[in-house]
Protein backbone atom coordinates (compact mmCIF):
# COMPACT_ATOMS: atom_id res chain seq x y z
CA UNK A 1 0.00 0.00 0.00
CA UNK A 2 1.36 3.05 -0.83
CA UNK A 3 1.78 6.48 1.33
CA UNK A 4 -1.31 8.15 -0.40
CA UNK A 5 -3.46 5.25 -0.18
CA UNK A 6 -2.93 4.68 3.55
CA UNK A 7 -3.06 8.51 3.79
CA UNK A 8 -6.75 8.75 2.24
CA UNK A 9 -7.86 5.92 4.46
CA UNK A 10 -6.47 7.52 7.71
CA UNK A 11 -8.40 10.31 7.15
CA UNK A 12 -11.54 9.23 5.89
CA UNK A 13 -11.53 7.13 9.56
CA UNK A 14 -10.40 10.08 11.15
CA UNK A 15 -13.35 11.51 9.42
CA UNK A 16 -15.83 8.96 10.52
CA UNK A 17 -14.77 8.75 14.09
CA UNK A 18 -15.42 12.98 14.07
CA UNK A 19 -19.03 12.66 12.30
CA UNK A 20 -19.70 9.97 15.47
CA UNK A 21 -18.46 12.15 17.89
CA UNK A 22 -20.45 15.15 16.77
CA UNK A 23 -23.75 12.95 16.75
CA UNK A 24 -22.96 11.70 20.06
CA UNK A 25 -22.70 15.54 21.42
CA UNK A 26 -25.46 16.52 19.58
CA UNK A 27 -27.66 13.22 21.48
CA UNK A 28 -26.14 14.33 24.52
CA UNK A 29 -26.87 18.48 24.31
CA UNK A 30 -30.60 17.27 23.40
CA UNK A 31 -30.84 14.88 26.25
CA UNK A 32 -29.50 17.42 28.59
CA UNK A 33 -31.82 20.83 27.62
CA UNK A 34 -34.53 18.45 27.38
CA UNK A 35 -34.35 17.60 30.91
CA UNK A 36 -33.20 20.71 32.27
CA UNK A 37 -36.51 22.66 30.72
CA UNK A 38 -38.48 19.52 32.08
CA UNK A 39 -36.98 20.53 35.39
CA UNK A 40 -38.12 23.71 34.99
CA UNK A 41 -41.82 22.76 33.92
CA UNK A 42 -41.71 22.57 38.20
CA UNK A 43 -40.37 25.57 39.74
CA UNK A 44 -41.20 24.33 43.49
CA UNK A 45 -43.06 25.74 46.45
CA UNK A 46 -42.37 29.55 46.66
CA UNK A 47 -40.04 30.86 48.65
CA UNK A 48 -40.21 32.82 51.63
CA UNK A 49 -39.72 35.83 50.02
CA UNK A 50 -42.88 35.29 47.51
CA UNK A 51 -44.71 34.09 50.09
CA UNK A 52 -44.27 37.41 52.29
CA UNK A 53 -44.73 39.86 49.33
CA UNK A 54 -48.05 37.86 48.47
CA UNK A 55 -49.37 37.83 51.97
CA UNK A 56 -49.39 41.77 51.96
CA UNK A 57 -51.91 41.65 49.15
CA UNK A 58 -53.88 38.70 50.31
CA UNK A 59 -53.30 37.12 47.78
CA UNK A 60 -51.63 32.90 46.65
CA UNK A 61 -50.32 31.76 43.63
CA UNK A 62 -50.92 27.75 44.59
CA UNK A 63 -53.37 25.57 45.91
CA UNK A 64 -53.26 22.07 47.19
CA UNK A 65 -53.75 19.14 45.68
CA UNK A 66 -54.30 15.43 46.65
CA UNK A 67 -52.59 12.08 44.98
CA UNK A 68 -55.23 8.93 44.08
CA UNK A 69 -54.20 7.35 48.33
CA UNK A 70 -52.02 4.63 47.98
CA UNK A 71 -52.21 1.65 50.33
CA UNK A 72 -49.30 0.98 53.04
CA UNK A 73 -50.84 -0.96 55.27
CA UNK A 74 -52.64 -4.13 53.49
CA UNK A 75 -53.31 -5.90 57.05
CA UNK A 76 -54.96 -2.53 58.98
CA UNK A 77 -55.92 -0.81 55.19
CA UNK A 78 -54.41 2.51 56.05
CA UNK A 79 -53.14 4.62 53.08
CA UNK A 80 -50.98 7.07 52.44
CA UNK A 81 -52.99 10.24 50.24
CA UNK A 82 -49.62 12.06 48.70
CA UNK A 83 -50.46 16.14 48.95
CA UNK A 84 -48.95 18.28 46.01
CA UNK A 85 -49.95 21.35 44.83
CA UNK A 86 -51.00 23.56 41.50
CA UNK A 87 -49.42 26.93 40.48
CA UNK A 88 -52.13 28.69 39.37
CA UNK A 89 -52.64 31.20 36.43
CA UNK A 90 -52.92 34.25 38.26
CA UNK A 91 -53.23 35.30 41.50
CA UNK A 92 -56.01 35.37 43.84
CA UNK A 93 -57.34 36.20 46.65
CA UNK A 94 -56.73 33.58 50.21
CA UNK A 95 -60.37 34.53 50.82
CA UNK A 96 -61.70 32.60 47.49
CA UNK A 97 -62.40 28.88 47.66
CA UNK A 98 -60.50 26.12 49.28
CA UNK A 99 -61.93 23.08 47.59
CA UNK A 100 -60.28 23.60 44.28
CA UNK A 101 -57.24 21.40 44.96
CA UNK A 102 -53.34 17.55 40.72
CA UNK A 103 -51.86 14.81 39.97
CA UNK A 104 -52.18 12.46 37.27
CA UNK A 105 -50.49 9.12 38.55
CA UNK A 106 -52.23 6.03 38.16
CA UNK A 107 -51.46 3.15 40.55
CA UNK A 108 -52.16 -0.46 40.24
CA UNK A 109 -54.84 -2.11 42.24
CA UNK A 110 -53.78 -3.14 45.18
CA UNK A 111 -55.83 -6.13 46.46
CA UNK A 112 -55.23 -9.33 45.43
CA UNK A 113 -58.71 -9.85 43.07
CA UNK A 114 -58.81 -10.63 39.57
CA UNK A 115 -59.67 -8.38 37.23
CA UNK A 116 -60.13 -7.82 33.08
CA UNK A 117 -59.93 -4.50 31.16
CA UNK A 118 -61.20 -3.85 27.56
CA UNK A 119 -59.96 -0.71 25.95
CA UNK A 120 -61.79 0.40 22.89
CA UNK A 121 -64.25 3.30 21.14
CA UNK A 122 -67.33 2.21 23.18
CA UNK A 123 -70.79 4.12 23.44
CA UNK A 124 -72.77 1.49 25.23
CA UNK A 125 -72.46 -2.43 26.42
CA UNK A 126 -75.19 -5.50 26.09
CA UNK A 127 -75.61 -7.81 28.80
CA UNK A 128 -76.29 -11.35 27.19
CA UNK A 129 -77.75 -13.70 29.66
CA UNK A 130 -76.96 -17.21 27.65
CA UNK A 131 -79.55 -18.84 30.08
CA UNK A 132 -82.18 -16.85 29.68
CA UNK A 133 -81.67 -15.92 26.05
CA UNK A 134 -81.94 -12.04 27.21
CA UNK A 135 -80.08 -9.17 26.40
CA UNK A 136 -80.12 -5.79 27.76
CA UNK A 137 -78.24 -2.33 26.92
CA UNK A 138 -76.72 -1.11 30.13
CA UNK A 139 -77.19 2.50 29.34
CA UNK A 140 -80.53 4.49 28.35
CA UNK A 141 -78.69 7.26 27.29
CA UNK A 142 -76.12 8.43 24.63
CA UNK A 143 -72.13 7.70 26.08
CA UNK A 144 -68.79 7.75 24.81
CA UNK A 145 -65.84 5.51 26.96
CA UNK A 146 -63.33 3.60 25.93
CA UNK A 147 -62.39 1.16 28.74
CA UNK A 148 -64.64 -0.97 30.30
CA UNK A 149 -63.28 -2.75 33.83
CA UNK A 150 -64.65 -5.83 35.14
CA UNK A 151 -63.43 -6.26 38.83
CA UNK A 152 -64.58 -9.89 40.23
CA UNK A 153 -65.45 -9.99 43.99
CA UNK A 154 -66.22 -13.59 45.97
CA UNK A 155 -70.42 -12.44 45.82
CA UNK A 156 -69.88 -10.35 43.30
CA UNK A 157 -69.04 -9.09 39.52
CA UNK A 158 -68.62 -5.13 39.65
CA UNK A 159 -68.22 -3.08 36.20
CA UNK A 160 -66.95 0.08 35.91
CA UNK A 161 -67.38 2.51 32.89
CA UNK A 162 -65.85 5.82 33.03
CA UNK A 163 -67.95 7.57 30.44
CA UNK A 164 -68.18 11.31 29.13
CA UNK A 165 -72.33 11.91 28.82
CA UNK A 166 -72.02 15.39 27.40
CA UNK A 167 -69.63 17.84 25.26
CA UNK A 168 -69.10 20.16 28.41
CA UNK A 169 -65.85 21.20 26.16
CA UNK A 170 -68.30 22.31 23.41
CA UNK A 171 -65.96 21.17 20.67
CA UNK A 172 -69.65 19.58 18.70
CA UNK A 173 -68.53 16.19 20.00
CA UNK A 174 -68.65 13.99 22.62
CA UNK A 175 -65.50 12.22 24.12
CA UNK A 176 -62.84 11.99 26.06
CA UNK A 177 -62.31 14.90 26.44
CA UNK A 178 -65.49 16.09 28.07
CA UNK A 179 -65.86 16.06 31.81
CA UNK A 180 -66.51 12.42 32.72
CA UNK A 181 -68.46 9.96 35.30
CA UNK A 182 -67.97 6.68 36.45
CA UNK A 183 -70.66 4.23 36.55
CA UNK A 184 -71.07 1.17 38.17
CA UNK A 185 -72.94 -1.83 37.76
CA UNK A 186 -73.44 -4.23 40.15
CA UNK A 187 -74.61 -8.03 38.54
CA UNK A 188 -75.52 -9.69 41.92
CA UNK A 189 -78.38 -7.06 42.38
CA UNK A 190 -78.61 -6.01 38.38
CA UNK A 191 -78.35 -2.05 39.21
CA UNK A 192 -76.17 0.73 37.95
CA UNK A 193 -75.16 3.44 39.89
CA UNK A 194 -73.69 6.99 38.71
CA UNK A 195 -71.00 8.82 40.24
CA UNK A 196 -70.41 12.21 39.51
CA UNK A 197 -69.33 15.96 40.81
CA UNK A 198 -70.74 18.57 39.17
CA UNK A 199 -67.63 21.07 37.64
CA UNK A 200 -65.38 18.06 37.98
CA UNK A 201 -64.15 15.00 36.21
CA UNK A 202 -63.65 11.64 37.02
CA UNK A 203 -59.86 11.08 36.70
CA UNK A 204 -58.62 8.20 38.59
CA UNK A 205 -59.78 5.74 40.91
CA UNK A 206 -59.47 2.24 43.07
CA UNK A 207 -61.02 -0.02 45.41
CA UNK A 208 -60.27 0.33 49.34
CA UNK A 209 -58.61 -2.57 50.00
CA UNK A 210 -60.70 -5.77 50.34
CA UNK A 211 -63.55 -3.78 50.03
CA UNK A 212 -66.33 -2.69 47.17
CA UNK A 213 -65.76 1.05 48.44
CA UNK A 214 -63.78 3.73 46.01
CA UNK A 215 -61.13 5.80 46.42
CA UNK A 216 -61.95 8.51 43.44
CA UNK A 217 -59.63 11.39 42.24
CA UNK A 218 -61.66 13.67 40.56
CA UNK A 219 -60.04 16.66 38.41
CA UNK A 220 -61.26 20.26 39.32
CA UNK A 221 -62.48 21.95 36.30
CA UNK A 222 -61.14 25.28 37.71
CA UNK A 223 -61.48 27.75 34.76
CA UNK A 224 -64.91 26.23 33.55
CA UNK A 225 -64.04 25.52 30.04
CA UNK A 226 -65.87 21.98 30.25
CA UNK A 227 -62.20 20.28 30.04
CA UNK A 228 -59.73 18.90 32.89
CA UNK A 229 -56.17 19.73 32.01
CA UNK A 230 -54.01 17.81 34.82
CA UNK A 231 -50.57 19.86 34.51
CA UNK A 232 -52.78 23.37 35.19
CA UNK A 233 -55.81 22.26 37.50
CA UNK A 234 -56.16 20.57 40.41
CA UNK A 235 -57.54 17.63 41.89
CA UNK A 236 -59.16 16.11 44.63
CA UNK A 237 -60.11 12.88 46.56
CA UNK A 238 -63.24 11.12 47.58
CA UNK A 239 -64.41 8.01 49.11
CA UNK A 240 -67.32 6.24 48.06
CA UNK A 241 -69.35 3.98 50.26
CA UNK A 242 -70.72 1.28 47.23
CA UNK A 243 -73.98 0.39 50.00
CA UNK A 244 -74.87 3.50 50.58
CA UNK A 245 -74.53 5.26 47.46
CA UNK A 246 -72.73 8.39 48.78
CA UNK A 247 -69.05 10.08 48.25
CA UNK A 248 -68.15 11.34 51.28
CA UNK A 249 -64.78 13.43 52.44
CA UNK A 250 -61.31 11.62 52.48
CA UNK A 251 -59.42 14.64 54.32
CA UNK A 252 -61.52 16.61 56.87
CA UNK A 253 -62.47 19.93 56.09
CA UNK A 254 -60.04 21.37 58.74
CA UNK A 255 -56.58 19.16 57.78
CA UNK A 256 -57.81 20.44 54.03
CA UNK A 257 -57.79 24.23 55.19
CA UNK A 258 -54.24 24.01 57.30
CA UNK A 259 -52.24 22.30 54.33
CA UNK A 260 -53.42 25.11 52.19
CA UNK A 261 -52.60 27.71 54.83
CA UNK A 262 -48.85 25.95 55.08
CA UNK A 263 -48.69 26.37 51.14
CA UNK A 264 -50.01 29.46 51.01
CA UNK A 265 -47.90 31.26 54.12
CA UNK A 266 -50.99 32.04 56.08
CA UNK A 267 -50.61 31.51 59.89
CA UNK A 268 -53.58 29.05 61.62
Amino acid sequence: MNINRYNQLLLAVLGSLAVLFLIIAIINFVVETTRYSYDDDDPGILSEEKIEELQKENKREQVISYELPRLVDSLNSIYAIPVSYTNLNEEENIDGILNAMASSDSYSKTDKRYSSVFFGTFNNIVLFDAEEGTSNRLFNHRANFDKIDTQYFENDIIMLIQTSDKDTYRDGVINMRDLQNLYIYSFANKKLKEIKMEGHTVYNYNFLNETKDLLIQFGVDRNKDGQYNDYKEPAIVKRYLFEKSKLIDLVDPKTNSELQKMLEGTPF
